[in-house]
């Protein structure tokens, strides 16, 4: 719990600040999981603050929830294009994915259970999406195709899940699913500067 408490912090996900009146401060939870090496032995325990984002209110707390997902059409027709061109196929997931979407609505988080930075009638206001939150994939989703496009990358018309780059007779092709990313293209060194 203190390492995640850290990395949050680190991270800016939040403010500590008085509550506004008529704003209400949402609950959050840890949840806990136990991550086993192939032999069976604990490797390690994980702790993870989510934000009980049913507590939230429609355009309130949050506007929009949709983010785009690749449709299954265009994963076949990815994986089968690298498949003929024999280019190589990675497969990327995104650690905390989620944490750095920043978050347009003001929203409130009272202090989690073991966090005691915040001083009496204190609450958090959140900067960036926390696991939970209704909005966390879309503000994710809205970071990365920000992201991607800086990097010369065109976002797809027909599916907005997929980005393509074209640079000095090199194409590179990333398909989006959430939180998981495909690579491929015939840029070995995109790829590498990429991943």
């Amino acid at each position: 719990m203190d390492l995640e408490l850290a990395a949050l912090e680190q991270n800016h996900t939040w403010v500590l600040t008085p509550l506004p009146p008529g704003k209400k401060a949402l609950t959050s939870r840890w949840v806990y999981k136990t991550k086993y090496k192939p032999d069976g032995s604990v490797e390690r325990h994980k702790a993870r603050l989510v934000i009980r984002g049913f507590e939230q209110v429609k355009d309130k707390d949050y506007k929009h929830t949709f983010s785009p997902v690749a449709k299954l059409t265009t994963v076949r027709l990815f994986i089968a294009i690298a498949t003929a061109f024999q280019w190589p196929l990675h497969q990327l997931d995104i650690n905390n994915a989620f944490l750095h979407g920043f978050i347009d609505e003001e929203v409130y988080m009272l202090p989690p259970q073991g966090y005691f930075k915040a001083q009496p009638g204190q609450v958090c206001k959140l900067q960036k999406s926390l696991y939970g939150l209704k909005q966390a994939s879309r503000q994710w989703n809205i970071e990365l195709s920000k992201l991607l496009i800086t990097q010369g990358f065109q976002q797809s018309k027909n599916d907005y899940s997929l980005f393509t780059r074209h640079t000095q007779g090199k194409s590179l092709f990333v398909l989006v699913y959430v939180d998981e990313l495909l690579v491929s293209g015939d840029d070995e060194h995109g790829i590498i500067l990429l991943k």
